[in-house]
């Protein structure tokens, strides 16, 4: 599952060396961008002038806007380093504003909501280990992307059952699907890439780097 030391050094190499990976102001970056500055336009409007209906839109664009920039980065081959980093940085930015938000309202739970950030602190203690053998946080596995999309979906789903009671009927069953399948999904995630740092410390150990890089 873990790729060994020489591999990783070898791909990280040939990323730095892509066409684009230092520029900042590329097309894929506007729009990462602009969906970074969606989080506090969707807290100012949900929580602060209780705009509900604008708070729904903005998440919605926000959230289903996921693959978008990184499609234009391969599309346009301007696939770069901040891009990268900013990328996974705004969907956790929208899943935890999200949930701060509803859980404050009482239309998720705090016990899902801390779920989801029991889930984030078990990553974070990781990375530690990580950066002791010379590595950054490791590639994102499909399954966490999977979910994280899911559950980009599912909040805004819920927040409409929450402000349409038209909707409500349809919208709030399909909206906790949802939130209950990205739960899941995001803790099996997390399993992998937990089983995933395991494998690369053992190869870091196995090639002579018990200490990290010096």
């Amino acid at each position: 599952m873990g790729e060994s030391v020489r591999e990783r050094t070898h791909v990280e190499a040939m990323n730095a060396d892509a066409p684009g990976s230092g520029r900042v102001l590329t097309v894929p970056n506007v729009v990462t961008f602009a969906r970074l500055a969606g989080v506090p336009l969707f807290l100012y409007l949900f929580l602060g002038r209780h705009a509900e209906g604008a708070a729904v839109t903005v998440l919605a664009i926000g959230g289903t806007t996921d693959w978008v920039d990184g499609y234009l980065a391969r599309r346009l081959r301007q696939v770069s380093r901040l891009g990268e980093l900013l990328d996974p940085l705004a969907d956790r930015l929208y899943i935890f504003a999200t949930l701060i938000a509803l859980s404050v309202t009482q239309v998720v739970p705090w016990a899902f909501t801390i779920a989801l950030l029991a889930r984030e602190a078990s990553l974070l203690a990781v990375l530690p280990v990580l950066r002791r053998y010379g590595y950054g946080p490791l590639p994102v596995h499909y399954v966490g992307k999977t979910a994280t999309f899911i559950l980009l979906v599912a909040f805004p789903t819920l927040l409409l059952a929450h402000v349409s009671s038209s909707a409500a009927p349809i919208a709030a069953p399909a909206g906790w699907a949802l939130a209950w399948w990205g739960l899941v999904l995001y803790w099996i995630a997390a399993v992998f890439y937990l089983a995933q740092v395991v494998s690369v410390v053992r190869t870091a150990r196995h090639v002579g780097l018990p200490d990290g890089p010096g």
